[in-house]
């Protein structure tokens, strides 16, 4: 079972039905505060590691996207100076630092995605965790209370009392809370970019960066 999935099982737990149904309520409710904790601090660890991986593939982003401009200024300097293989030397590295710039920014995105759904989880545990600890005592002072009733239903009962058995059983409506947590899994997208490409189209590609190029610059298409 996914972290993602153990910590919605814990928030969608209905904490009053758990305590009615258990043999020993005090105990049962230490250990799912204890488990609640224990899951609090693998999410908050996991949120932390995820945003280090974000900030990773950001700066690789960017390095990529400098690149890219870099190798295209490189390319206008070749074309300017009429040495068109540079210039489609500089225009295939463009092209390449493009994709890997365009692939860095899909995994960024799903990063993010990630990021916002472990944080999530992370804020929906941390108010069930806290629900839990508010309602112990409670939680345990009702328990008790209701097998004080049941005894004296019960006694009632063989004195033929039926109308205290039927408060009895009122009392010990039980209120209902239910949550939801979405489980995500959300994977790095790493997407080889450097085989995309035939070499033949590729080349078609650059003869058509490099007429705009020369287009912009005011320079005549072939160069004999």
């Amino acid at each position: 079972m996914g972290l993602l999935e153990r910590v919605g099982t814990l928030i969608r737990a209905n904490i009053n039905d758990l305590v009615d149904r258990a043999e020993d309520p005090e105990k049962l409710i230490k250990q799912v505060i204890l488990d609640m904790e224990n899951q609090f601090i693998q999410v908050k660890t996991q949120v932390a590691v995820s945003i280090a991986d974000q900030h990773m593939l950001e700066k690789k982003l960017r390095e990529n996207e400098d690149t890219a401009r870099d190798w295209m200024r490189k390319a206008e300097i070749a074309v300017d100076k009429l040495e068109d293989d540079l210039a489609r030397a500089a225009l295939d590295r463009f092209q390449t630092s493009q994709r890997l710039a365009q692939s860095f920014r899909e995994q960024v995105d799903d990063q993010r995605a990630q990021v916002e759904t472990l944080k999530g989880a992370l804020m929906k545990l941390e108010q069930k965790l806290d629900e839990a600890k508010c309602k112990r005592d409670v939680l345990l002072a009702r328990h008790r209370r209701s097998l004080s009733l049941g005894k004296a239903a019960h006694a009632q009962a063989i004195l033929g009392d039926n109308s205290k058995s039927a408060t009895f059983d009122r009392l010990k409506d039980r209120v209902h809370h239910s949550e939801a947590v979405a489980t995500a899994e959300v994977e790095l997208l790493n997407d080889d970019t450097g085989e995309r490409l035939t070499r033949l189209a590729r080349d078609t590609e650059l003869d058509r960066l490099l007429a705009e190029l020369k287009a912009s610059r005011g320079l005549p298409e072939k160069v004999d």
